[in-house]
């Protein structure tokens, strides 16, 4: 598969520090870094600059920067267990990511990043799995697998279970809610083990100490999603967490598929809803197989299916009245840029620093879809 234009091999000890430190850093997340980074040059030039964004934001106190100490310490917990920190830009970022929206900046993984460059799937459905439904999972795993699909899933009990064990053999991937270190179910930690040692990898966006919580899951779930080119619903009740999953899927445009159940289960009405809803029905691994085989010729083509598209950022120095202008346009109902712009009159590039400046004061909410909405 192509490699993305813009990688490089490996990024250099203090640029990865910067990253670290700046990732790491109070108000900044995925978008925020991307944009500071593309506004600065580089990491290093965007943590200088962040005292300032934040105070021309309205913070009401000094933002808090991750310091090189705890960075280096989060570094040496990674060597300690075998892990690394991968940046985006370096040849061994997933390429799946980099066309998604609110990529993760920094990756920490554990085990082999090669199998990143392998199509993947993504497997989910019911923590409280039946008998049959683990089978399923297991089923399609396996016969992924025995294709060279890597097999994507979120680690959890039930469904994600068993497709991991049924893909160890053939390359797994792994995505935490939180640190490396923190696994969640503390009883798959053998499973994690043999992951790694099976050739597959474990990955998250939290940092090293981080414990896991709810609001950590749907994050967890959105590069599930992301590393995938299709995503496989295999048991589901109506209100399921799962269900996030396919959501996502359709605002990535992964492909979707689902195991239809019987009507009278109330832990297929999900799948059979989604179906009705335009999902691709399989009832075994080859329908997802014959399914995905377009975008796999794309790939071995070199079409460009998992490289970056870049778009050029611009940014103007607001004016004066720019901020109070675009702060009185928000609100805390989430609004597109392009509505936030056209009703507050600000030019596009100019709004773009005011925004940022928001963010780093901890005054702007980023929703999905790019909405923008202003904190409580």
């Amino acid at each position: 598969m192509a490699e993305p234009a813009t990688s490089s091999p490996v990024m250099p000890e203090p640029e990865r520090l910067a990253a670290l430190r700046l990732i790491r850093s109070e108000n900044v997340g995925p978008v925020t870094y991307a944009k500071l980074v593309a506004r600065f040059g580089s990491a290093a030039a965007a943590l200088e600059a962040l005292p300032e964004l934040a105070a021309r934001g309205g913070a009401r106190r000094r933002v808090d920067i991750a310091t090189p100490n705890a960075v280096e310490a989060e570094l040496a917990t990674a060597r300690r267990m075998g892990a690394r920190f991968v940046v985006r830009g370096e040849a061994d970022y997933p390429p799946m990511l980099l066309r998604t929206e609110a990529a993760p900046p920094v990756l920490a993984v554990m085990g082999e990043a090669a199998l990143f460059r392998r199509p993947a799937v993504a497997i989910v459905g019911a923590r409280s799995a039946t008998a049959a439904g683990a089978k399923l999972a297991r089923l399609f795993a396996e016969g992924l697998g025995s294709e060279g699909h890597a097999v994507v899933s979120g680690l959890a009990r039930g469904i994600d279970t068993a497709a991991h064990e049924a893909s160890v053999a053939t390359g797994t991937i792994g995505v935490f809610a939180g640190g490396l270190d923190r696994p969640y179910p503390p009883e798959n930690r053998p499973l994690m083990r043999r992951i790694v040692d099976g050739g597959g990898c474990l990955v998250t966006e939290m940092p090293f100490g981080w414990e896991p919580r709810a609001v950590d899951f749907p994050r967890r779930n959105r590069v599930v999603v992301a590393l995938s080119m299709g995503v496989l619903v295999v048991e589901a009740a109506m209100r399921s967490g799962t269900l996030i999953s396919a959501r996502l899927a359709g605002e990535l445009g992964r492909l979707l598929f689902a195991v239809p159940g019987s009507p009278l289960d109330a832990k297929s009405a999900g799948c059979n809803a989604l179906i009705k809803d335009g999902a691709t029905l399989v009832t075994e691994p080859s329908d997802i197989i014959a399914a995905l085989a377009p975008l796999d010729s794309r790939a071995a083509r070199g079409s460009g299916l998992f490289e970056e598209t870049l778009e050029e950022e611009r940014f103007e120095e607001p004016g004066e009245s720019d901020c109070a202008r675009l702060v009185r346009s928000l609100s805390t109902t989430p609004v597109s840029l392009d509505d936030l712009v056209a009703h507050s009159g600000v030019e596009w590039s100019a709004a773009q620093v005011v925004l940022l400046e928001l963010d780093l004061a901890g005054r702007l909410q980023r929703h999905s879809g790019g909405r923008l909405s202003l904190l409580p």
